[in-house]
């Protein structure tokens, strides 16, 4: 949601250019790569309270302070709103001040863990000095809308002001949530939709394991991921689960079709963001949006375009897992192993395509609306998700050792589970354990979460 924006590049003439634009994205088996990004909630370790961006300490301090790695600056007008890395990483700051970093495409997962290991590592000398910490949480369990601050970047103004027109918790959703995500590639189209379906389908399955949001200002809800509710009203135009590609014709052009009909937010020209919102793309292809009448629309403004869309999988030049609440950094490990698993190899993904291959849109859409508040007891048919879980985490394991790629110490990646494969155990979301230490020893004081849980 927070990539620079773009803009520029050639006249869009035909819609086969947007198809084009995504197989570009096919690669080979041997060059898929994995992106992992992560959101975290930074907070003063004094009261708890959210850092605004300017502020002693803000977000600015820490977007100069990390600086001192190698990092470099991105600027919106005179306030730095982003970092990129020479690995291909990039930090970039959400609409409340989330920390996010968007992890380089690495070819395992051991690489993955050690770029957060060392992420955090940097995190922690300049949170240090400045008397400021992180916790991993899908829903801020204490800030309120009126105290959060909005970060200084245009498109958030005109998302802020778009939001209202089209649902009740846009702005819970900019300001108050946080995500883990992985992104991973496909070979060809076919590949795509074997793994968009598999991806589709058991995200809800990810959203259960992950479940890690329950509170809201203080108390708890009736939710184990109040980020997965809030997403059920932000914009229905542009998220929850896609039924067509579950459809025999989905492919790319199937996409592309939504992502054309999807009204769009902004227009970004001359380094500042022209208000869109609510207008179509498909006009804006013909010279006729509202916004800038005579101009038509480039590939840059439909990378822009696509990037506004959140479905609970989206595709760009990849495929990218949306499901799952954020949390500790061990969580942050398994999100991608858990998708590493179930689609890189091909063993594991034929083994996923067949236990989802007989479920209806309508049921993935009905698991997924149960799931926020039911967590792995969500029924499916005659079974529940826990089972669900189990049999999916026992075909990720297979896939990551399939993939027989070790570590220095000779671990292959399926270790990386290791805390999922527990939480399946127990029958337990991370949510319902912070609901029993709430009720029992934080003694209903929902900042012992800010102590336990920092990073």
């Amino acid at each position: 949601m927070a990539a620079p924006s773009s803009g520029g590049g050639p006249v869009i003439e035909t819609k086969q250019q947007l198809i084009d634009w995504i197989a570009e994205g096919e690669k080979p088996k041997e060059d898929w790569r994995i992106g992992t990004e992560h959101e975290k909630f930074a907070f003063r370790q004094s009261d708890h309270k959210t850092l605004p961006y300017d502020g002693k300490p803000g977000i600015r301090d820490l977007l100069e302070g990390l600086q001192r790695f190698g990092w470099e600056p991105v600027y919106e007008g005179d306030n730095v709103i982003a970092l990129t890395g020479e690995s291909g990483a990039n930090i970039s700051l959400e609409p409340g001040g989330q920390f996010e970093l968007s992890g380089a495409p690495l070819e395992t997962l051991h690489q993955t863990c050690d770029e957060v290991h060392e992420h955090l590592r940097q995190l922690r000398e300049v949170n240090s000095e400045l008397g400021v910490a992180m916790i991993g949480m899908g829903f801020h369990p204490t800030l309120t809308r009126e105290d959060a601050p909005w970060m200084p970047k245009g498109r958030y103004k005109i998302m802020r002001d778009y939001m209202t027109k089209v649902g009740t918790m846009g702005h819970d959703m900019m300001l108050r949530t946080c995500t883990v995500q992985v992104n991973l590639d496909f070979s060809d189209e076919a590949d795509m939709v074997r793994k968009m379906r598999v991806g589709m389908a058991l995200q809800p399955v990810a959203t259960a394991l992950f479940a890690n949001s329950p509170f809201r200002e203080g108390q708890p809800t009736d939710y184990v991921s109040l980020r997965s509710h809030v997403w059920t009203d932000v914009d229905n135009d542009r998220s929850g689960i896609l039924p067509f590609v579950f459809d025999d014709d989905f492919g790319y052009e199937r996409y592309v079709d939504y992502v054309l009909d999807t009204p769009m937010y902004f227009v970004y020209r001359d380094g500042g963001y022209i208000d869109a919102s609510g207008q179509s793309f498909r006009d804006f292809m013909e010279g006729n949006l509202q916004a800038l009448p005579g101009e038509r629309a480039t590939m840059g403004d439909w990378t822009d375009h696509t990037t506004t869309l959140f479905p609970e999988v989206r595709l760009k030049k990849f495929l990218e897992m949306r499901g799952a609440d954020g949390g500790p950094w061990r969580r942050v490990c398994a999100l991608p192993a858990f998708w590493v698993g179930l689609l890189y190899d091909s063993t594991a993904l034929e083994a996923a395509s067949q236990m989802i291959a007989d479920w209806s849109a309508d049921e993935v859409i009905d698991l997924r609306n149960a799931v926020p508040k039911h967590g792995l007891a969500a029924p499916f048919r005659n079974r529940t998700m826990l089972e669900l879980a189990r049999e999916a985490l026992e075909i990720s394991r297979m896939g990551l050792k399939n993939r027989a790629l070790t570590d220095f110490w000779g671990q292959d990646e399926s270790h990386f589970l290791s805390t999922l494969e527990q939480i399946a155990d127990s029958g337990l979301t991370p949510a319902e354990n912070k609901l029993a230490a709430f009720e029992g020893r934080w003694d209903r004081n929902v900042e012992r979460a800010f102590e336990e849980y920092a990073w």
